[in-house]
């Protein structure tokens, strides 16, 4: 009878005012009839028996539930023991958190600032367990770097004519001053906090080529060509199927030039994954597997081809790098990604057919990520256990609105913004310089009404990057002109960066907001992870203070 009852849509009634007198009936929470059933939410017991009891009173004496009451002490009974169920859950639920509570962090920042790397020390100080299982799904991440980086390499050679005759190569140097000349231009055109330029071509056109470097690079491009025509399929693959190809065809960062007529097309392309793309990659290992059992097919296609690809040019990809014509184009022309140099200068160590990424290598690789991932790590601080729930949200522009749920609930929020980016722009976005843009979010966030009592943490991210720039005698007053007549050294530019940063901060501090900030490397293991103790033990000892949980006072 009871399961008969729950069952039925509605009471089988004749009464013709039976519908309208349902509806006039006050119903709580404690117990809900619809068309699924009887669901009954928390309430206390005497709140469901007055709702049955008067729903009994109401109803028509032809019904035929109204002849049944000991089906509605069962139904009473139904509901007390869910009430009690929810209240015991609701108790344990209350008091998990109170002996573990959660402690939400932010990592935001533009695309390429170094989030996810800061999130893999994380990961490596708290669960180093987890990060060493993934590094087999990393594999072909390192492969589409090395392959986008020859790719680069050989589309910025092709810009600057060195597969073309000689007279095309003149009008090739001619244009590319040309277009040169006019980026400025519109630069300085863009009204914003700094006024960004861009650098001229390193030497003359005579100094750079020559016949002997000419045919030797024409050789070394024929050859890998095969390897970097790899950079779609690897793309696609990491995509889940698509390759996203970058706009204007420009493959060194600055757009504008073109490829001569005489080499194919170079098309630039980049991978985007979503959170939790690496368990689509890892498994027992797909390079031991196929090692083991001989079977390649448990390795993607583009991946095995790219294996043993770079297999086969390792000497020429490292003949590439060495070539004195690409190290004569320099960081002003040949603008590649940070970890570029660190991948072409192990390529025999990848190039091994037993290769598994290493941890450096995890934590150099650079691929862009789509949406938010969330990792939670279990710590103890000041002898109390937390959960550690970081937030890595995506930081191109279009992907910004997201952040904005995560602002209510979060405790802290680290912002890195890579002061080595001065004379790079965004690439949705060729007029805006990346340090300029870095700045403006760092306005927006601090200005934001919402996160006026965050706690906030800034990453001056990059500085190994910005020495070696400096060192190659990149001027920051060529893009940055406020930076004027300063010495182009580390100590001066830094602190020039970091002065704009902590001014922003001081014109929108309100609150209880309290602001740490550091010069980081975070590829930089043993010096990330001292910091990130820091930085860790600083916010739970804000949090723990204004919860009430541990007293930092002088003893009495």
């Amino acid at each position: 009878m009871v399961l008969n009852l729950l069952s039925r849509r509605r009471p089988v009634a004749r009464h013709p005012r039976w519908h309208r007198r349902r509806k006039t009936i006050s119903i709580p929470n404690s117990l809900r009839i619809g068309e699924s059933g009887v669901r009954v939410a928390a309430a206390p017991a005497p709140t469901a028996f007055r709702f049955i009891t008067g729903f009994v009173a109401h109803a028509p004496p032809n019904a035929s539930f109204a002849r049944s009451p000991p089906t509605f002490r069962v139904l009473i009974r139904v509901s007390d023991a869910i009430d009690t169920q929810l209240r015991t859950e609701r108790e344990e639920q209350r008091k998990r958190r109170a002996s573990r509570p959660d402690v939400k962090l932010l990592l935001l920042g533009q695309a390429g600032s170094g989030k996810s790397t800061l999130l893999k020390q994380f990961q490596l100080y708290y669960a180093p367990d987890l990060l060493d299982t993934q590094r087999a799904a990393w594999r072909p991440v390192v492969y589409f770097n090395v392959v986008k980086a020859v790719a680069q390499i050989l589309g910025c050679l092709d810009e600057n004519g060195y597969f073309s005759d000689r007279e095309r190569k003149d009008s090739v140097a001619e244009n590319a001053e040309g277009s040169t000349s006019a980026s400025a231009q519109a630069s300085s055109r863009y009204g914003s906090l700094f006024a960004v330029q861009r650098g001229q071509p390193v030497g003359t056109a005579s100094s750079r080529r020559t016949g002997a470097n000419t045919e030797s690079l024409i050789g070394l491009r024929n050859t890998l060509m095969p390897l970097a025509d790899l950079e779609s399929p690897l793309a696609a693959q990491l995509s889940g199927g698509i390759g996203v190809h970058i706009p204007g065809g420009a493959r060194n960062g600055q757009g504008g030039g073109g490829s001569s007529p005489s080499s194919p097309q170079l098309r630039a392309y980049d991978a985007y994954v979503r959170p939790g793309w690496q368990s689509a990659f890892k498994g027992k290992g797909r390079a031991e597997s196929m090692r083991q059992t001989g079977d390649s097919s448990v390795v993607p296609a583009a991946e095995e081809t790219a294996a043993w690809r770079i297999a086969a040019c390792k000497d020429n990809i490292h003949a590439l790098w060495q070539h004195p014509a690409v190290q004569a184009l320099g960081n002003k022309q040949l603008q590649l990604e940070d970890s570029a140099a660190f991948f072409l200068e192990s390529i025999q160590r990848i190039a091994w057919p037993d290769y598994v990424p290493s941890v450096d290598d995890v934590l150099h690789v650079r691929l862009q990520t789509l949406g938010v991932s969330e990792h939670k790590f279990d710590v103890n601080m000041f002898g109390k256990p937390v959960s550690l729930c970081l937030y890595d949200v995506g930081g191109a522009r279009g992907q910004r609105p997201r952040w904005v749920p995560f602002f209510d609930s979060a405790h802290a929020i680290i912002f890195l913004a890579p002061i080595s980016a001065y004379d790079q722009y965004l690439e949705e976005d060729r007029r805006t310089n990346r340090i300029d843009d870095s700045l403006q979010i760092w306005t927006e966030i601090c200005k934001n009404p919402a996160l006026k009592d965050l706690h906030l943490v800034l990453f001056l991210n990059k500085t190994d990057v910005l020495r070696t720039k400096l060192e190659a005698g990149i001027k920051v007053n060529k893009y940055i002109t406020s930076f004027g007549d300063r010495p182009n050294e580390f100590g001066e530019v830094s602190q020039y960066f970091r002065a704009h940063f902590l001014q922003v901060h001081r014109k929108n501090v309100t609150g209880r907001r309290v602001l740490y900030s550091h010069f980081t490397s975070v590829i930089d293991t043993k010096a990330t992870q001292t910091i990130i103790v820091n930085v860790a033990d600083s916010i739970m000892r804000d949090y723990f203070t204004e919860a009430k949980l541990v007293w930092f006072g002088a003893p009495a």
